[in-house]
């Protein structure tokens, strides 16, 4: 269970597939997940353009982006 004011994770949202690819990946958090550009992430396979919403919405609820974005 997750803290108060904790970003859940994975997103909801997101489909199979993709929670697959970023847990293959080792991203298994909202703050492991900005370490990585939006091209990175979309690399993953199993993650397409359509789980970029839930992700980019997790990220701005922990007031994150991703990494090489500018604020």
């Amino acid at each position: 269970m997750n803290p108060p004011n904790v970003t859940p994770w994975p997103p909801p949202g997101l489909s199979a597939p993709a929670r697959r690819a970023l847990a293959g990946a080792g991203i298994e958090s909202v703050r492991q997940l900005a370490a990585h550009t939006e091209q990175e992430v979309l690399a993953l396979h199993g993650l397409g353009p359509k789980a970029m919403a839930p992700l980019r919405a997790a990220l701005t609820e922990a007031g994150l982006i991703f990494a090489g974005e500018t604020p």
